[in-house]
């Protein structure tokens, strides 16, 4: 008898076994159990002394199965989860368990969920669970997005169109448009990125963190890069770009900020240098003038200094959610809401 051939003999009833332990319709006393399980082991302790199994393989297998038979007998039937607003459940695996048995467990929960008419399955795994992943994939999930602690999976059981959401497509990023009464706009040369050693000068840019809002982080950037502490005014522009971060699309706000201070310190890790420049200077850079959207932002940045142009202001507002956020809104042509 060849090794494959013995391989067969013990997996087949094995998975059969493991089937039979953890099927929601299964409900065999403890007696039966204990005869399956029972018939196994002598049989892959035969084959481990006739065939040449390694010791670590039939070790793992055996204690996997001993695994099985621990689930079925606490009466575990399927993975705990919580319904979601939209008709799906979600697993968030607080606790380690062994693959083979979260196979088993998983395969059993997806038959129950398929039954009672759900649709997306979201599985949240912390890293430390990350032995699960290849389970979870194999039966039918895919990744949906990553955080530092977690990943997220999620599968559509049904026999219908996918209707689950997209990962976000959107990064957000701010640039600070910072004029003080001398005609000066603050601008700064990066030590890092794609202007790095150029000799450009230009605006404070940060990307948004989470959480943040954007008027709140633009000024969290300028005071970052150069040491001065502005009030937000307005935002007076924004620019949508694809494909510009790890394949996401990229909204940026460019933000009129008035200045609170005015000596720099510049941050040594990123910035080479900062300045206060005349504007006139500024946009007389090469770059600036040959940029169509530099030029034009600079234009506009000009005419909200001078009074001729209006962006979006900010208030404090609510929705069907007692947690207020930020509106956005051009307060010239609009009252703000009451």
């Amino acid at each position: 008898m060849s090794l494959v051939r013995a391989c067969k003999l013990f997996s087949s009833p094995l998975l059969q076994a493991s089937k039979f332990l953890l099927s929601s319709s299964s409900h065999a006393p403890q007696h039966q159990v204990r005869a399956l399980v029972g018939s196994l082991i002598p049989q892959a302790q035969g084959l481990k002394n006739t065939f040449g199994f390694p010791r670590p393989y039939v070790s793992n297998t055996l204690a996997s199965l001993s695994k099985v038979e621990e689930v079925s007998r606490k009466g575990i039937e399927k993975l705990r989860a919580v319904e979601d607003q939209h008709g799906g459940v979600i697993v968030n695996m607080e606790e380690s368990m062994d693959s083979s048995v979260f196979a088993s467990l998983l395969e059993a929960s997806i038959s129950q969920w398929r039954e009672q008419g759900k649709k997306g399955v979201w599985i949240k795994l912390a890293k430390e669970h990350s032995n699960l992943v290849d389970s979870a994939v194999k039966a039918g999930f895919r990744f949906h997005h990553a955080e530092p602690d977690y990943l997220m999976l999620v599968n559509w059981i049904p026999n219908t169109p996918d209707t689950l959401p997209a990962n976000a497509s959107h990064r957000v990023a701010v640039g600070a448009f910072v004029m003080n009464a001398n005609r000066e706009v603050l601008v700064v040369q990066e030590s890092n990125g794609r202007f790095s050693g150029t000799g450009f000068w230009k605006l404070p840019t940060g990307g948004v963190d989470e959480g943040e809002d954007i008027c709140t982080a633009a000024i969290r950037e300028v005071k970052e890069e150069t040491g001065i502490v502005t009030k937000f005014v307005e935002v007076i522009a924004f620019k949508e770009r694809h494909k510009a971060f790890f394949g996401k699309s990229e909204l940026f706000f460019v933000c009129m900020l008035q200045p609170v201070s005015f000596e720099i310190q510049r941050q040594v890790s990123e910035i080479e240098a900062a300045q206060w420049m005349a504007v006139e200077d500024y946009m007389a850079q090469p770059f600036v003038r040959n940029n169509e959207v530099f030029d034009f932002l600079t234009k506009i940045g000009l005419s909200k200094f001078g009074g001729k142009y209006n962006g979006f202001s900010t208030i404090l507002s609510s929705t069907s959610s007692p947690k207020k956020s930020y509106f956005y809104f051009n307060k010239k042509d609009a009252a703000p809401p009451s």
